[in-house]
């Protein structure tokens, strides 16, 4: 299907930004309703662009959306160009990658909430695109709306103007053709090197497609993209054929061309969504040097854990999922790992807790796998005695004591958003997790944000949750990583009955490692079942002993038959079933049922 042509000042480029579940989504399916883009009958569920069966019940967006719509003001016809974005901090790379491909954003707040930390974030990283802004006030058909006060917070702390402010209903469609309008006057259109005979495209994502292959979701910023070009991405270097163009509509819809200024799909013909990373560059022209579009980054996991099928047998399903999940999700890395405990199993990097979550949902239902997966660790580096630096994100792969010189981990910046009656539980809670307060700030007269640097292995647990539950559900966090520093780290072993079990080591902070064996070793004692023979649960730095716990061991009576008769006899037999239980003790081993292991996974080790 061909589009008609529009001249470049018809265009316009925007995303919807927004903290998590203040209705970007929403918006989204009404502009879609409102521009006829889908049909009313066509609309089988709310969130349409949510298109994941997780995304529909978590009701969060996963995976930014794309979409082209066409609207009409004053007689001119508009080609709009949106992209709906994620709202949780682990996919905030998208919402770059976004940012970088338009002209202008719809910033989104909810008129129960006002702004979270999450809007702050998504307007900063706007900011540094130097981006146009409409600024939106959802939900304001809601009993609990207090637009006022969301009205001034805007105001006074993002330097909106009131009457620039739009206040929409996005479930019940209230003044979203006011802002369907405002779009056409408010955002500008692409600009275009007119010198330039080249031509770029950014590529803002990409996708497998069963039948198509990877697709490249580009935004065109010089000259046109044809079907049968041959274009090359500027920093894989792969070489490759246009094998078809087109929009989104929000279905992919072929096209003839792709020009510039336009947003669009590319079916490439490469095998691997890591061919076409984000932020990449798709080229073709006659310069010997060409520049790449600013911005790429290559995206770096910052937390990992193990994955293991609980049935050794599923071992290489597990490969094959994780091998077909990573064409879809760029950011999903993983090596095999073998543990003594677990078995064979992979050690994957993911974004954050959420994409944890995420990949694991998706790996159980649609390969119908069941797995245990290990405690999230992070990424640390070591500087070794000789000058060397490594890089573990495994406890077990930890060199030597005396061979390290330094061990440095990765720091955060954390902003906090909650109302003010929660900053001394705030405070408190960031200094147990060894975070170092720099600010407060105070929004309004009831809120504040606080900026702490805190450890990320201290937030990538149960923090998030703590933090929810201290500020009774109304505080909100965003992250972004600062750098690695030297810290005085230990490597905690679990011993049971003189075994090392490498599946249960950690690496903590020295001053926080007594308490961690102390509750690790609690927790064994609860799960491990007793044996015939006493068992040891220790936990240890190097040879020394931090904690331990004992399991008694099961005790038959056998003196039960003895009837009468001397004490002797008793003692003797008594004494026999002592010596027997030395030397079973000697020679038995534990073996750790994975239940056993999947109890404690599931605790906090903290």
């Amino acid at each position: 299907m061909n589009e008609i042509n529009h001249p470049l000042e018809k265009i316009r480029n925007f995303c919807i930004i927004a903290h998590i579940d203040h209705g970007k989504s929403t918006l989204a399916d009404r502009m879609l309703e409102l521009t006829g883009t889908v049909s009313a009958r066509d609309m089988k569920h709310a969130q349409i662009l949510d298109s994941m069966d997780l995304e529909q019940e978590k009701g969060i967006t996963i995976k930014l959306a794309p979409v082209r719509m066409n609207w009409t003001v004053d007689g001119t016809e508009y080609i709009y160009n949106l992209i709906d974005t994620p709202g949780h901090v682990d996919f905030s790379y998208e919402v770059s990658r976004s940012l970088a491909a338009v002209e202008g954003v719809i910033l989104v707040v909810d008129a129960t909430q006002g702004m979270q930390a999450q809007t702050l974030a998504n307007t900063y990283m706007a900011l540094e695109h130097d981006l146009t802004f409409i600024p939106v006030i959802n939900k304001v058909d809601l009993p609990a709306a207090d637009v006022e006060r969301v009205s001034d917070e805007l105001v006074n702390n993002l330097g909106f103007k009131k009457e620039d402010i739009i206040c929409i209903s996005a479930k019940s469609g209230l003044n979203v053709k006011e802002l369907l309008d405002a779009i056409a006057s408010r955002i500008p259109a692409p600009k275009t090197e007119q010198e330039s005979l080249d031509t770029k495209a950014l590529v803002f994502d990409s996708v497998y497609d069963p039948y198509k292959g990877v697709v490249a979701y580009v935004r065109v910023v010089d000259g046109e993209i044809k079907k049968g070009d041959t274009m090359y991405f500027i920093h894989s270097k792969e070489k490759i054929e246009i094998l078809e163009v087109g929009y989104f509509k929000p279905k992919y819809s072929p096209s003839a061309s792709l020009k510039v200024g336009e947003m669009g799909y590319v079916v490439t013909g490469v095998k691997s969504v890591s061919d076409a990373r984000v932020g990449d560059t798709l080229w073709k022209g006659t310069s010997g040097n060409p520049q790449a579009i600013p911005g790429f980054k290559k995206v770096t996991p910052f937390v990992y854990a193990g994955v293991f099928p609980i049935d050794g047998d599923d071992y290489g399903l597990l490969k094959d999922a994780l091998m077909k999940l990573s064409l879809n999700d760029s950011a999903l890395v993983y090596e095999v790992e073998s543990s003594t405990a677990l078995g064979h199993g992979f050690r994957c990097g993911f974004l954050g807790l959420l994409h944890m979550e995420i990949v694991q949902e998706r790996l159980e239902r649609e390969y119908n796998l069941s797995l245990i997966v290990t405690s999230p660790s992070v990424s640390y580096h070591i500087k070794k005695t000789n000058g060397e630096m490594v890089t573990i994100a495994n406890p077990c792969d930890m060199p030597d004591p005396a061979v390290i010189d330094e061990i440095l981990e990765p720091w955060m910046k954390v902003e906090i958003i909650a109302p003010r009656e929660y900053i001394g539980a705030i405070m408190k809670l960031c200094e147990e997790r060894r975070g170092i307060q720099k600010n407060i700030e105070y929004l309004e007269e009831i809120r504040a944000i606080l900026t702490f640097e805190i450890p990320l292995s201290q937030i990538v647990t149960d923090f998030y949750d703590s933090l929810k539950s201290i500020t009774s559900g109304y505080g909100s966090m965003n992250y972004e990583y600062l750098d690695y520093r030297e810290e005085d780290l230990v490597k905690i072993d679990i011993l049971i009955a003189g075994a090392k079990v490498d599946a249960l080591g950690a690496i903590s902070h020295r001053t926080q490692a007594y308490h961690i064996g102390m509750a690790l070793t609690k927790k064994l004692k609860e799960i491990i079942p007793r044996a015939q023979f006493e068992i040891a649960i220790q936990a240890a730095i190097g040879a020394k002993i931090i904690a331990r716990e004992t399991i008694g061991a099961f005790r038959k009576d056998v003196t039960g038959y003895l009837y009468g008769g001397d004490r002797s006899r008793k003692d003797k037999l008594l004494k026999k079933q002592k010596e027997g239980k030395k030397r079973m003790k000697k020679m038995g081993k534990v073996d750790m049922p994975q239940e056993a292991f999947l109890a404690l996974l599931k605790k906090d080790s903290k």
